[in-house]
């Protein structure tokens, strides 16, 4: 089974659970809605858009994104829930949009650490190229220094710090995730700008959940050239 249909069986579950349904936006949101209006960004797309989250404050906020998600349950529960932007959203991955086509603003949160290093990579990558010159990538990736939890095993550690790890228990069981370090994001953004310089974000897990979960947070700019 590939990453992407992994990911999809995993989150089809979560969503039907009611994963996400009460819960507010991360504040990376209003980091993004305040870049977005400084550069004069008002259209974009929306990587792993879930069940509206993040996306409905950014599209309340005056954004209008296209959002794609490999959860079909995800796309259902949020065209119910908003009709007004059913005809926004797309199931499936990047291979799903016409090929070549560019946004002033892309958004990836918490969704391009899916799969060992080389396929994070590939994420990343794809939706680098899915930023039109001098339009803007917002990104939050797990980071190095996260308290692991539940049940895993490391399944490759990179000299630069990075690791990933396959999950043997819990809602991403037998998935592997990726966790980026802050010299891996450098090298694979050289040339960018960063507008929001990379920062992390830690969240306290709260019981039954063990330690904190730390992530890295950025926008960039690709170069115009």
């Amino acid at each position: 089974m590939s990453v992407a249909s992994r990911a999809a069986e995993a989150w089809n579950e979560e969503y039907r659970r009611g994963r996400y349904t009460d819960e507010p936006p991360v504040d990376f949101v209003d980091d993004i809605l305040l870049v977005a209006r400084r550069e004069g960004i008002s259209t974009g797309l929306y990587i792993g858009c879930g069940n509206g989250r993040n996306l409905l404050p950014l599209s309340d906020g005056g954004l209008d994104l296209l959002g794609l998600d490999v959860s079909d349950e995800a796309i259902h529960q949020l065209a119910q829930a908003r009709p007004d932007r059913a005809a926004r959203l797309v199931h499936g991955d990047l291979e799903a949009l016409p090929p070549g086509r560019r946004w002033p603003l892309v958004v990836g949160i918490q969704v391009f650490q899916h799969g060992d290093r080389r396929a994070a990579h590939e994420h990343v990558r794809a939706a680098q190229e899915r930023v039109e010159p001098g339009g803007l990538l917002c990104v939050r990736v797990n980071a190095v220094g996260t308290d692991v939890w539940p049940a895993h095993e490391v399944v490759e550690r990179t000299p630069d710090g990075s690791f990933s790890v396959r999950y043997t228990a819990g809602p991403k069981n037998g998935m592997t995730i990726h966790f980026f370090s802050s010299a891996e994001l450098g090298t694979m953004f050289t040339g960018w700008d960063a507008l929001l310089a990379l920062r992390t974000h830690r969240t306290e897990r709260t019981p039954p959940g063990v330690g904190q979960w730390t992530q890295w947070e950025a926008i960039w700019r690709r170069p115009r050239h």
